[in-house]
């Protein structure tokens, strides 16, 4: 198929009265060219591409590393597809911690009942959605520990105690400060002194 071709089917299955789903909008993105690079999430019925860069993959793997002192491999995600709570929110987020015993639902995906913690690293392009529209998914979700890191601010915003689509709680700590879980489910302390700044 072509390119106008998927448009047109796009177009008119939307046109004759199908309901749009995750799926559907997943389905609509993989036949598309993505770059090489390039991580797609969809946030309130969006979708939006962003780029890898260094330090986000720096930022990212550092605290994978961190997390695997403690937690099996298995229970550690990166980019995995998770749909939350709200309207067509299918999130890829940077890093995930699986509840123990956690498995995949019926259509193969994991479910956001079983996320205890997770880290986003933002990008200009979708700073956004982690501060604001996937916030509030992952309160509404009862993900009990959100952390993002920015590189440009050089900061760590901690949430906690998700209640009502909010955050109770809010931490901050700067590049090379702790940040200190140990009285969460997490259950450690992250170390952002190598955490690079853009």
């Amino acid at each position: 198929m072509t390119v106008l071709e998927d448009r047109i089917d796009m177009a008119e299955s939307i046109d004759s009265g199908d309901e749009l789903t995750l799926d559907t909008m997943f389905e609509w993105v993989e036949k598309g060219p993505i770059p090489e690079g390039y991580k797609v999430e969809i946030v309130g019925g969006n979708i939006f591409m962003a780029p890898q860069r260094d330090t986000h993959w720096e930022i990212i793997a550092d605290i994978y590393e961190q997390l695997r002192a403690k937690y099996p491999r298995k229970r550690v995600k990166s980019d995995v597809r998770i749909d939350y709570p709200g309207h067509l929110n299918g999130f890829a987020s940077d890093v995930t911690v699986m509840a123990e015993g956690a498995a995949k639902d019926s259509r193969g995906l994991w479910q956001h009942q079983d996320v205890e913690f997770v880290a986003e690293v933002i990008s200009r392009s979708t700073a956004a959605n982690d501060y604001d529209a996937k916030k509030t998914a992952y309160a509404l979700a009862g993900v009990p520990v959100y952390l993002i890191a920015d590189p440009y601010q050089g900061r760590c915003r901690v949430y906690t105690h998700p209640k009502d689509g909010d955050y109770a709680t809010e931490t901050k700590a700067s590049f090379g400060d702790d940040v200190d879980l140990t009285d969460t489910v997490v259950g450690l302390t992250l170390k952002t002194d190598e955490f690079p700044r853009d």
